[in-house]
């Protein structure tokens, strides 16, 4: 049987690179005569960049302004006249010094991604992939544009570059369906917070407007990354799926065809899951191979029923497997790896796949 290793990032505690190795040592423990394939994935989010260098190109090394005070190192990747950035690298959750809080909703910046982009203009990159999610700023990229000069500047720097969004999120960037409503909880914002944030991108949204002439806060997608998306739109850049972008790049299509099975996963498999996010659109991919799909997540919240109409064969839980979800974060790795070992065994008893 083939098997392709395709999962996403588990959150904060393993890369999809990571991920994928264990998933695929412990498979290949359980069913030794498999042919097993890695092939990680990402949407955008944390591990774009380690993702996409599997497949190539020279990963560059730099230092930007993190999220908040201190200075981040990062890496980007260049092939080509590509250049393929990943905003969470300079703006991710996990580069704050501890959980969220009121007060990093509300500090958090994206100039750290501007100075990634300006690196990239100066290596001569003519295309530019900026990966958005996992951020904990919602600024709505003023950061990025006042690292580049101010929005004239910007323009003028970026003109006759490619400039592409890589982002599975389709949110806006104002309103109840905006950056701030949905996602500024998650980093730390309470209510009140919220409503800061808001009255701050509503104003800086005319400012993005009456420069391009275009209503840019109401593109699908200017919400991602807390709003970096909208001033990528308003330098030019088109919108696409980042889990598209990776899958391009990674042959995935060819490996679909190709496999007996697909296993896929991420850090929690809810309701989000199947609006569009990576391990479902996996899963849609390899239906139409008629290749059925099993997901690994850190924590499983939905039912079989929930997701009985999809490809998904089964989704099975690290933290249940782990007894804790202090085990299964501290031992993440050999949590998921025995895990997959596990199934791997039952699958030679089931041998159509988990019932």
């Amino acid at each position: 049987m083939r098997v392709i290793v395709a999962p996403d990032s588990f959150g904060e505690t393993l890369t999809a690179v990571a991920a994928a190795e264990s998933i695929s040592a412990g498979w290949r423990r359980g069913r030794p005569g498999d042919d097993v394939v890695t092939a990680p994935q990402s949407d955008g989010g944390p591990g774009f960049v380690d993702v996409l260098a599997t497949a190539g190109g020279a990963v560059r090394s730099a230092r930007v302004s993190g999220p908040l005070t201190s200075s981040v190192d990062v890496q980007w990747l260049f092939d080509s006249g590509t250049a393929y950035i990943e905003s969470a690298q300079a703006v991710g959750l996990g580069l704050l010094e501890g959980p969220p809080t009121r007060e990093s909703a509300l500090a958090a910046h994206s100039r750290g991604v501007g100075e990634l982009i300006a690196l990239a203009l100066d290596a001569g990159a003519r295309t530019i992939v900026v990966g958005l999610g996992g951020s904990c700023c919602t600024d709505g990229g003023r950061g990025l544009v006042e690292a580049l000069g101010g929005l004239e500047a910007a323009t003028a720097a970026t003109e006759g570059v490619r400039l592409v969004a890589a982002t599975d999120v389709e949110h806006v960037l104002l309103g109840e369906h905006g950056a701030a409503a949905v996602f500024g909880p998650q980093k730390g914002a309470d209510a009140e917070a919220v409503a800061v944030l808001e009255a701050r991108n509503a104003t800086w949204a005319e400012q993005l407007e009456s420069v391009t002439g275009q209503r840019v806060s109401e593109f699908p997608g200017a919400g991602a990354a807390g709003g970096i998306g909208a001033a990528l739109f308003a330098l030019g850049a088109q919108r696409r799926s980042g889990a598209d972008v990776v899958a391009e790049r990674t042959g995935q299509a060819a490996l679909l065809a190709s496999a007996d099975l697909v296993i896929t996963g991420e850090g929690k498999f809810d309701h989000q899951s199947l609006r569009g996010k990576l391990v479902t659109a996996l899963a849609s991919a390899g239906a139409a191979h008629s290749v059925p799909t099993l997901v690994f997540a850190g924590q499983v919240t939905l039912a079989e029923t929930d997701y009985g109409s999809t490809s998904i064969a089964a989704a099975k839980s690290v933290t249940e497997f782990a007894g804790s979800v202090d085990r299964a974060m501290k031992e993440a790795s050999a949590c998921l790896e025995g895990l997959a070992e596990h199934t791997a065994r039952e699958w030679n008893i089931w041998r159509g796949g988990p019932s």
